[in-house]
């Protein structure tokens, strides 16, 4: 055998750089970085600095003033798919950030993530978009642009996605658009409003609160409502209100319905289903005050219409409108009065409320709360307009002493509706007597005395009404010249 020849390693090429492992502990060095023609050290650079922003605002802050926002709007929109998704999370997770004008300056992403979501990438970039384009909705300006770029449709499409953060940010991300009355009506020729209805059948609860708080905005608009009903959303809201395990949603809900209420076709095909019947039963024995308020206001809403007072009244509404006036919730009580207020327009209503109603908001006036109070004395003013026998009922339960107080009261709609309710009353001759036994001219002397034009021609018309009697006449003299003496 020959000698073995030893094989010679050839040399490097001498214009060729070697591997440079780079470690750093700055931010500083990562945001330079983000300068590099390399890829891997591009992706590890976006890698570093979004674990660094994810940890708190004053990193955010501290990566702003670095002028990292130039460089990663660059590569938002880089070839490598891993820089691409690395920036798209560090975006994502800075927009969280706090001030207002780093938002602004954020609106530099717009365009590209809008882009980024017309696209067919890996979820992980779908979610970050979202999360980002989510944070600008918040700003007005963003909003318009986010509209501009045909963003509202990528959104609408994810929807659908199977992953449930990008379905969050997607839904919150329009909820904030339809605060805008001009991208409600687009949401909704869109066609959003069946993956919306999707996903009140999400696993998780946020998700659902995010799609009823959409479509309880974007239910403002006529167009919308319709888009409900084509989609039998109503059937759908109404199971949810009879699950007492989805109490969380309830007030979401309520708020939707108020809205579809408004629409007399709505009104009286629940009235047939029996729609109108559930939602009644269940403002009466729901334990939560939020849900009882907004199914008043729900009603009141709704029975600003004359068709559809007819029909709460062939439901009994006036009965769970009295039952929420015994809450102890303030809130609920002031609803329920505005209810009322709304719901005796209807004469056979404004009769039932005379048998059973006028006790419990005479009780009312007494009240230390002003809100409870003012909304008590305006569907007191509302129920004597017209109707006798709620004047008379008014005086059996001893309210006079009550109005009488309110002569004084310092907010001048309170004394306002007073003076209704008086000058409803006058107009019986038996009630003038008994209201003149309880010094209402006296009251009325100092009320003359206001400066507000409101309560002065009220006041007036209430001396008016009052003195059609010649003793009435001569105590209300004689208190007004005690004044002009003086």
């Amino acid at each position: 055998m020959g000698k073995k020849i030893k094989k010679e390693v050839d040399a490097p090429p001498k214009d060729v750089f070697d591997p440079l492992a780079i470690e750093s502990k700055k931010a500083e060095t990562a945001v330079l970085m983000l300068q590099s023609p390399e890829e891997e050290i591009l992706a590890k650079s976006c890698d570093a600095l979004y674990k660094f922003a994810k940890k708190g605002d004053e990193n955010k802050a501290a990566l702003l003033g670095l002028g990292a926002v130039e460089s990663l709007s660059k590569l938002i929109s880089h070839e490598d798919k891993i820089v691409r998704r690395n920036a798209t999370m560090v975006c994502g997770i800075m927009a969280a950030h706090s001030k207002s004008f780093y938002t602004i300056e954020l609106m530099l992403y717009v365009k590209k993530n809008a882009a980024v979501l017309q696209n067919r990438e890996e979820v992980v970039v779908h979610e970050f978009a979202t999360l980002c384009l989510d944070h600008m909705a918040n700003e007005y300006t963003s909003k318009a642009r986010i509209f501009e770029l045909n963003g509202l449709e990528a959104l609408i499409r994810l929807l659908s996605s199977p992953d449930p953060d990008v379905k969050k940010n997607s839904v919150e991300c329009i909820y904030l658009l339809a605060q805008d009355f001009q991208s409600r009506s687009a949401i909704c020729e869109q066609n959003a409003i069946p993956p919306l209805l999707e996903l009140l059948k999400s696993d998780y609860p946020v998700i659902q609160q995010l799609s009823l708080k959409a479509l309880g905005s974007v239910s403002c608009e006529a167009e919308c409502r319709i888009a409900l009903k084509e989609n039998q959303a109503l059937d759908n809201l109404l199971k949810i209100l009879e699950v007492k395990e989805l109490n969380d949603l309830h007030v979401e809900v309520l708020l939707i319905i108020a809205n579809c209420l408004e629409d007399i076709d709505t009104v009286q095909l629940l009235q047939q289903s029996g729609g109108l019947k559930k939602i009644l039963t269940f403002a009466e024995t729901s334990p939560l005050p939020d849900v009882q308020r907004n199914a008043a206001k729900a009603v009141a809403k709704s029975a600003n219409n004359a068709e559809n007072r007819k029909f709460f009244h062939e439901q009994e509404a006036e009965k769970t409108l009295v039952e929420l006036l015994a809450s102890d919730n303030n809130g609920v009580k002031v609803a329920a009065l505005q209810a009322i207020s709304v719901l005796c327009a209807n004469v056979a209503s404004k009769e039932i409320f005379s048998k059973n109603g006028i006790l419990q908001i005479i009780n009312l006036l007494n009240k230390d709360n002003a809100e409870v109070q003012e909304a008590a004395v305006f569907a007191l003013a509302n129920l004597t307009t017209g109707c006798p026998n709620n004047a008379g009922a008014l005086v059996e339960a001893d309210g006079i002493d009550a109005l009488v107080n309110l002569l004084t009261d310092k907010t001048e709609e309170v004394i306002a509706s007073a003076c209704t309710v008086l000058i409803n009353m006058a107009a019986q001759e038996s009630l003038r007597l008994v209201m003149q036994s309880h010094g209402v001219m006296q009251a009325l002397a100092t009320t003359l005395q206001s400066a507000s034009n409101l309560v002065l021609r009220k006041a007036e018309l209430t001396v008016a009404a009052l003195g059609c009697d010649a003793e009435a006449r001569t105590e209300v003299r004689c208190f007004l010249a005690k004044f002009y003496i003086m």
